[in-house]
């Protein structure tokens, strides 16, 4: 969607700059939803890659986003190359504190979506009460541009807290799930259309192109078995980041998202043609009631989401988030293990005992707080389990195939019960006890 031009002085004032953000073309919306998708991706396998973990990665992170926008900040005018670079890194950075919240703390989705709605709440709230508008159209001083950046960061938390709900509620596989945001989008935009007011417009779609551009980056980069393109997060980060590259280049030699560049366009055309007024104004003034029934629309729109999120989250199914998948196939020369005490045999033979120890102490524990009806506990060494397990397969995996595999088999339920919408103790307590039939003991 794209909004009028507002009219700047001609010069920036002493505190006052150009526009530092793009105009609102579809090439926003484009490569926004491709920052998205690089920001979980890349993420993604950083995390793997470096296997520093999900805190120190946050950290990094951290840092990186604060060079970039303080970068990004002494600007005096909006430049493609730093904006976008500056949208990937808060993608990324946002994204780990919501997963920070979810994999390391237990916090349950519905939560962080609530406290990170009521945070964007906050900023808007305060950014109003100091600048008297939230139009990103305005961000033409430091102060302006430091809530625009805020409320960017919480919109890409509150957009990973969602999309990963929606996950959990209704089970969606990657390629279903790109549906939601994708329609929600579009009435936004047809509302936006009819009336809708651009600034509401604007940021509901911008919080929406989190969860979507996030799914697809699951769907291309995960497996064909976990209904995936197969891609892998790597391939994918390089590929938007190509397309990314390309859509900047072509924004910096052509100017074309430049507010001030568009509005000299305009005013030229307004003096050359009798018919140029309205190409100036391609959204007509909208009259109050207008506003008021686009507004209702959307609520609505939003009351039958929730409602139907309801329903589905009602319905038999499994996470999304817990389902890994089937184990991948694989060839091993040694003999095949079809039962625990097989496993428990092979892994002690071929499998180092400092991993095997830390599966079994991690297991062990991951019991003992299921049986204390400790849930959140239970979340946080469920995922503990499985950054270990994926740490080590690479190594385990060559050593001996059909004993990784078997295990791989019996740690998929632990993780799928523990995550579960509704957790089952008793099928927490089966699924957990059968990994442990299968691991040596310490």
């Amino acid at each position: 969607m794209t909004t009028p031009t507002p009219q700047h002085p001609s010069a920036p004032g002493p505190a006052q700059m150009l526009s530092k953000v793009p105009e609102i073309t579809i090439w926003f919306w484009i490569i926004k939803i491709l920052c998205t998708t690089v920001g979980e991706t890349f993420a993604d396998w950083i995390n793997m890659a470096l296997g520093v973990g999900l805190t120190i990665t946050a950290v990094l992170f951290t840092v990186v986003t604060a060079v970039i926008l303080t970068v990004q900040m002494r600007l005096r005018r909006y430049l493609p190359a730093p904006y976008w670079l500056t949208v990937v890194a808060t993608s990324v950075t946002g994204t780990l504190y919501t997963d920070i919240l979810t994999d390391q703390l237990g916090v349950p989705l519905w939560i962080s979506s609530a406290v990170f709605a009521a945070a964007l709440i906050i900023v808007f709230a305060i950014w109003h009460s100091k600048e008297h508008t939230l139009s990103i159209h305005s961000i033409i001083s430091t102060p302006r541009e430091a809530f625009y950046w805020l409320a960017v960061l919480v919109t890409f938390a509150l957009g990973t807290a969602l999309g990963d709900w929606t996950l959990e509620l209704t089970g969606w596989g990657p390629g279903p799930s790109i549906l939601l945001p994708a329609s929600l989008i579009a009435v936004t935009a047809i509302l936006w259309r009819f009336g809708l007011g651009p600034v509401l417009a604007f940021w509901v779609s911008y919080i929406l192109t989190r969860p979507l551009g996030a799914n697809i980056g699951d769907f291309l980069g995960l497996s064909k078995a976990e209904q995936g393109l197969g891609l892998g997060t790597l391939a994918t980060s390089i590929l938007f980041l190509a397309v990314i590259a390309a859509v900047v280049i072509y924004l910096t030699v052509s100017r074309t998202d430049v507010t001030e560049n568009r509005r000299t366009h305009t005013e030229a055309a307004a003096l050359t043609s009798p018919h140029a007024e309205s190409s100036a104004h391609p959204i007509p003034p909208v009259s109050a009631t207008r506003r008021k029934v686009t507004a209702g629309a959307l609520a609505v729109t939003g009351l039958a989401t929730i409602a139907l999120l309801t329903f589905t989250g009602l319905q038999p199914h499994q996470s999304a988030l817990a389902d890994e998948g089937p184990a991948p196939s694989c060839s091993s020369d040694g003999p095949a293990v079809s039962t625990a005490a097989q496993a428990k045999t092979a892994a002690q033979a071929h499998f180092p005992a400092a991993d095997n120890a830390q599966f079994r102490t991690i297991t062990s524990e991951a019991k003992t707080l299921v049986a204390a009806g400790d849930q959140k506990g239970a979340l946080v060494k469920a995922k503990e389990l499985e950054t270990a397990w994926d740490q080590a397969q690479p190594r385990l995996q060559s050593k001996d195939c059909s004993t990784w595999t078997f295990i791989d088999r019996r740690i998929d339920p632990v993780l799928s019960s523990v995550r579960a919408a509704h957790p089952d103790q008793a099928a927490e307590q089966q699924a957990i006890t059968d990994l442990l039939a299968s691991l040596p003991p310490k």
